[in-house]
C-alpha cells in the first residue's frame, strides 16, 4: 500500500526493496505526481456531489435593510490618532513628561557645542501649556550647532516636491542666540531633505510659522527633524508642530491616504470619540470634551487608556469635521461616569456635572450661534451646526460589576429626553451574553471572536425578539491575524455580515473595531485591526476588502430566499435595491471544498449579464502586509446567468459579490 500522506516513505520503501530498479522508482514518482495534481477541492465534483439549491425571489422583500447599517468606530489605540490619522508629524510636540523625561526628544550637539535641556515648569505660552522646553547653549558656532532633535512617529514620511506646514511657540531673553535653523535630515546619509530658518524676537511668548519643502526625492520615512542654533544663549520652546498636507486641505486635519481608505468603505456614520477612549482608565482620565476644543495652545492633552499621552489635537470639532469630510453622521458617545479601572460616579449630585457636560456637548454639536456652546463652536471656526441622530450613553457598561449603570443611564436619559427629545439613545450594558437591563431605543453589543466562533454565531439574531430595542453592533471583529486580519478573519467577517444584513430590521448599525493600527515596532497595543500604516504609507487587510464590498453592494431590502444542501461553512445574503433595480447576491465559502450551487432567480427572464467581484486566498492564514499590500485583493469579472437556473461553483476560501440587474 502507498502512504499517500508521505511520498518520502514510499520512496524509501522502494529504494530499500530488492526490486527497486530505476524504472520502478520513476513510476512511483509519476504516480505520486498524478495523485497530487488531483486537487482535494475537486473531489466533490468528481464524486458527483449534489449541488445545493439556492432560490431567491427579488420581487418579495421580507425585511428592510437599515440605511445606516455599515459605519466606522474609532478610538485612540495603536496610535490611531497621534502618529496616525491626525496629520501632526512631530511626536510629543508639547513636551509631555514621563519617567523617562520628554521622549522622544533629545539634544543635538555638533562638534564642540555645549548645551543642556530641561523642562521649565515656570514658563509657558498658556494656562494649559504652562511649561516649556528650555535649551541653554553655552558654546555654539557654524559647524558646532546645538539644539533639539525629534524622530517623528517612527520616522517622518516625506514625499517629493511637497510642502509641510510648521509652527512653534518660542521666547528668548535676547536675540543673540540668533535664528533657529529647522531641517529634515536623512537618517542614513545625513543629507538635508528640507530646511528653513525662524528668527525669534525677544520678549513674551509668540507663535511662529515655518514651511519645509522637499525636492525631487524618493518617498521615505527614515528621517528626523532638527532645531538648531549657532550662537550661545537660551531659548524656550513649546507646541512645536509640523503638519503634512491634509484631506480636503483642512486646517489641523487628517492624513489624506487614511481618509481615502475610510471613504472607500462606504460608511454611513462615525462612532466618536469611541470606546475606552471615552472612559479612561481612571475617573480623572475621562474624555473631557471641553479641553479638546479651541486653539491648540489651550488644549492640555490627557492620558489615554492605551498607555500613551493624547495631545487632543484631534478634538471634538475635528471629529465632527472628520464626519463632514466623509459625508457621514456622527454617533456621539457621552461620558456616563464609569472608568475602565472599575470606579464609577455615584448617582445624583455627584453625577450631575457629567450630565450637564453631556447636555453642553450636544449643544456644541447641534446648537445654533444663539446658544452659548453653538457660539463657541462658531468661534472655533464652524458656525453651522452638525446633524445628529444618535447619542450613546457610556461605553461597555456591561463591565460595570457594581450594577450602577441602570441608575446612571436613567439620570442621563431623563435629562437628554427633556432637552433633546428627538434624538435616539443607545445603551451600553447589553452584549452577546445577555440583553440590556435598561429601556433604551438601541442596545450596543460587542463581539470579538475567532473565525470559527464568529461563523458559529451567524444565526444569533435570526430568532431574536423584535419587541425590544434595536441593535447597534458598535464593536466587532474576527480576530486571529496580526497586526491586521488574515483571510480566515475576512471569511468570519463576511459570514457575520451576511447575518447582519439578513437581520437588518433589528441590527440598524454596525462598526468594526479597531479601525487603525500603526504597524511600526512598538506602536501597536491590540491586534487585529482593519487598516495598517506607518509614517509614509498604508495598506488594507482582506477583511477591509470584504467590508468595502459588502457596504458598497447593499440594497434597501432583504429578498425572500432559501437554501438546502449547502456545506456547513457556506453563507449568503441577498438584498435588493428597489431604486437601482439590482439584486446583490453575496456568497461566502469558508470551507476547504468547493460549494456547488444550483441558483434559481424567481421572475428572471432571458440570459442576464452580472458583475462578480471575488476575494480569494489559498489558506485562512494568507494575508496582506505593509511589504506585500496586494497579496489578496478583489478581482472583478462578468458572468452570464441563465433564465431559470444558474449552475455555479464557489471555490473554497472565497467571497463573491454578484450584482444582477433586474431589468
Amino acid at each position: 500500500m502507498f502512504d499517500l500522506t508521505s511520498p518520502a516513505k514510499n520512496v524509501a520503501k522502494y529504494t530499500n526493496n530488492s526490486f527497486a530498479r530505476l524504472g520502478t522508482l520513476l513510476n512511483v514518482f509519476v504516480l505520486l505526481a498524478s495523485l497530487t495534481v488531483i486537487h482535494p477541492n475537486s473531489m466533490a465534483e468528481m464524486q458527483g456531489e449534489q449541488a445545493a439549491k439556492l432560490t431567491v425571489d427579488p420581487g418579495s422583500i421580507v425585511s428592510p435593510i437599515s440605511p445606516t447599517l455599515y459605519g466606522l468606530m474609532t478610538e485612540e489605540i495603536n496610535h490611531s490618532y497621534d502618529g496616525g490619522l491626525y496629520a501632526e508629524m512631530i511626536q510629543n510636540r508639547a513636551f509631555h513628561a514621563d519617567w523617562e523625561g520628554e521622549p522622544p526628544w533629545d539634544l543635538v550637539r555638533r562638534g564642540n557645542a555645549v548645551a543642556t535641556r530641561s523642562l521649565d515648569k515656570s514658563s509657558g505660552p498658556s494656562k494649559a501649556l504652562s511649561y516649556s522646553m528650555k535649551v541653554s547653549v553655552t558654546d555654539a558656532s557654524v559647524g558646532n550647532e546645538a539644539g533639539l532633535t525629534n524622530p517623528g512617529f517612527w520616522g517622518f514620511g516625506l514625499r517629493p516636491n511637497t510642502t509641510y506646514a510648521g509652527s512653534l511657540y518660542a521666547r528668548v531673553d535676547n536675540t543673540n542666540v540668533g535664528p533657529i535653523t529647522i531641517q529634515m535630515v536623512d537618517n542614513a546619509t545625513g543629507a538635508v531633505r528640507a530646511h528653513t530658518q525662524v528668527t525669534i524676537e525677544s520678549g513674551p511668548w509668540k507663535r511662529y510659522e515655518y514651511k519645509l519643502t522637499t525636492g525631487a526625492q524618493s518617498p521615505s520615512t527614515s528621517n528626523h527633524l532638527e532645531f538648531l542654533v549657532r550662537h550661545h544663549g537660551v531659548v524656550w520652546l513649546q507646541l512645536v508642530s509640523l503638519m503634512q498636507p491634509t484631506f480636503n486641505d483642512r486646517t489641523n486635519g487628517n492624513r489624506p491616504d487614511l481618509m481615502k481608505r475610510m471613504a472607500a468603505m462606504h460608511p454611513k456614520f462615525l462612532r466618536l470619540p469611541g470606546g475606552n477612549y471615552l472612559e479612561g482608565t481612571t475617573l480623572a482620565d475621562w474624555y473631557d470634551w471641553k479641553k479638546t476644543v479651541g486653539p491648540l495652545v489651550d488644549r492640555p492633552g490627557h492620558q489615554g487608556p492605551w498607555f500613551y499621552w493624547s495631545t487632543d489635537g484631534l478634538g471634538l470639532l475635528e471629529f465632527l469635521e472628520w464626519c463632514e469630510d466623509l459625508k457621514v453622521q456622527p454617533v456621539l458617545a457621552v461620558y456616563a461616569g464609569y472608568s475602565l479601572g472599575g470606579s464609577h460616579v455615584a448617582v445624583g449630585k455627584d453625577l450631575e456635572p457629567y450630565v450637564q457636560s453631556a447636555l453642553e456637548e450636544i449643544e456644541y454639536v447641534t446648537g445654533d450661534i444663539s446658544t452659548k456652546w453653538g457660539a463657541e463652536r462658531a468661534r472655533d471656526g464652524h458656525p453651522a451646526p452638525f446633524l445628529l441622530q444618535y447619542i450613546e450613553v457610556g461605553n461597555e457598561d456591561y463591565l460595570d460589576k457594581s450594577g450602577s449603570y441602570p441608575a446612571r443611564y436613567a439620570q442621563f436619559a431623563e435629562a437628554l429626553h427633556k432637552h433633546y427629545p428627538k434624538y435616539k439613545l443607545i445603551a451600553t450594558d447589553g452584549n452577546s451574553e445577555y440583553e440590556t437591563r435598561v429601556k433604551a431605543d438601541i442596545s450596543d453589543e460587542h463581539y470579538y471572536k475567532s473565525p470559527a466562533d464568529m461563523m458559529d454565531l451567524v444565526h444569533h439574531y435570526d430568532k431574536a425578539s423584535r419587541s425590544g430595542p434595536k441593535i447597534f453592533v458598535g464593536e466587532w471583529a474576527t480576530r486571529s491575524g496580526s497586526p491586521t486580519p488574515n483571510f480566515g478573519d475576512a471569511l468570519g467577517d463576511a459570514a457575520w455580515m451576511t447575518s447582519m444584513e439578513r437581520n437588518s430590521d433589528l441590527i440598524i448599525m454596525a462598526s468594526y473595531a479597531p479601525l487603525l493600527v500603526n504597524v511600526s515596532p512598538g506602536a501597536m497595543q491590540w491586534p487585529t485591526d482593519l487598516i495598517g500604516f506607518n509614517a509614509g504609507t498604508t495598506y488594507v487587510s482582506p477583511s477591509y476588502y470584504a467590508q468595502s464590498l459588502f457596504a458598497g453592494h447593499l440594497g434597501d431590502g432583504t429578498a425572500q430566499s432559501s437554501i438546502s444542501g449547502e456545506h456547513k461553512r457556506f453563507f449568503y445574503s441577498s438584498t435588493v435595491s428597489t431604486r437601482e433595480k439590482v439584486l446583490y447576491l453575496k456568497l461566502v465559502n469558508a470551507s476547504s471544498v468547493s460549494q456547488l450551487l444550483s441558483i434559481t432567480i424567481a421572475g428572471a427572464h432571458g440570459t442576464r449579464t452580472a458583475t462578480m467581484t471575488s476575494l480569494h486566498a489559498a489558506t485562512y492564514e494568507a494575508t496582506n502586509s505593509i511589504s506585500d499590500p496586494e497579496a489578496i485583493h478583489p478581482v472583478e469579472s462578468v458572468v452570464s446567468i441563465e433564465e431559470h437556473q444558474w449552475n455555479h461553483t464557489v471555490p473554497p476560501f472565497t467571497i463573491e459579490v454578484i450584482d444582477l440587474p433586474l431589468e
